[in-house]
């Protein structure tokens, strides 16, 4: 049987030589505080590049200032990071790798200083800062920032857009009842809390053709909160909006207890691949070849987003292929090695 790990994988025009994706990790490494790519960033996503991972989907890059986990993240609200980012994606690309960017905000639970914003004014907990809730001028205003970094993504080369609406930061906050108590259009009803992530997609895809990811988190691990049927309606929405796969992750939108376990959200990842008829990559704890063949060849995702094992081993691919017994290109400057 052939390895599906290593067969190749198409989105719109864009072939990824094989299905291994780099999950995006926050770096918290723009030392000077502003946004921009250091050397660390060429260094730690390039080498992933020369290990041959078929998709790297740079961290959460914060579409405004305010929008940042921290103070140190990447950012894309001024033209001012698209050099840096080019650089980066021009050099990923040189080894085969297809680049990806997850555009971010982290509403309630951005740490700078100053105000932050949610839709609704609740802390994430007891000792985070209160969020503003958004004005619809406040709404309007990160929509458009969205659009925004998606036309800086594009001049900068990168191949796809991840939108980040997962882990508690702003846009899953608009999709949780937990934490959207809004009674505007924009709150109340599964749809209306839909309404921000509909118009943010809509934003991106004005100025955006190639492939589109959305990261969800499918489960709030709350008797009150989302759950993974609850997305299969919104995977549709999606897919009627034009997004290309669902990237499933789960939980931090509010503080809670999770038992994680080997593949713990694949099941996530099942669902929403079946009953929404939509791709979806699987992530969490999937750190051997075999168990992310056995996804693969079960039908269970189409993608697999590795991220605590890249970071372990940047040259994944080439241990998986050998466990698999497949053949993968091979960079000539290593080639004694390999």
């Amino acid at each position: 049987m052939d390895a599906k790990l290593f067969s190749t994988y198409t989105l719109k025009n864009l072939t990824l030589k094989n299905r291994i994706v780099m999950a995006p990790m926050c770096m918290y490494s723009s030392e000077n505080e502003d946004g921009k790519v250091e050397d660390f960033h060429i260094t730690h996503y390039v080498s992933r590049a020369v290990g041959q991972v078929g998709l790297i989907i740079q961290e959460a890059t914060a579409v405004t200032p305010q929008g940042r986990i921290s103070s140190k993240d990447l950012g894309i609200w001024s033209d001012d990071h698209i050099e840096g980012l080019a650089r980066l994606t021009k050099q990923m690309k040189s080894y085969g790798s297809k680049t990806g960017i997850q555009l971010a905000h982290a509403g309630r639970k951005a740490t700078v200083d100053g105000e932050i914003l949610a839709p609704s004014a609740i802390p994430f907990n007891e000792t985070m800062k209160m969020p503003k809730e958004m004005t619809l001028e406040d709404i309007h205003e990160v929509i458009s920032a969205f659009k925004e970094g998606a036309l800086r993504a594009k001049k900068a080369g990168f191949d796809v857009i991840e939108i980040h609406a997962a882990h508690g930061y702003l846009i899953n906050e608009f999709l949780s009842p937990l934490t959207n108590k809004r009674t505007d259009e924009y709150g109340g009803t599964t749809e209306k809390r839909y309404r921000f992530l509909r118009e943010t997609i809509d934003a991106v895809k004005e100025v955006w053709d190639g492939p589109l990811f959305v990261r969800i988190s499918a489960s709030d691990y709350h008797p009150d909160g989302m759950k993974p049927e609850d997305y299969i309606l919104l995977s549709e929405w999606m897919k009627e909006q034009g997004v290309d796969l669902i990237d499933v992750s789960s939980g931090a939108v509010v503080p809670a207890k999770i038992q994680a376990y080997p593949g713990y959200q694949v099941p996530f990842a099942e669902t929403i691949k079946h009953e929404a008829n939509m791709p979806t990559g699987a992530v969490g704890l999937i750190t051997t070849a075999i168990q992310a063949e056995e996804i693969l060849q079960n039908n269970r995702a189409d993608l697999i987003f590795l991220a605590r094992e890249l970071l372990r081993d940047p040259y994944f691919p080439k241990n998986a292929a050998k466990e698999l017994g497949a053949v993968i290109e091979t960079p000539k400057q290593y080639d004694r090695g390999w």
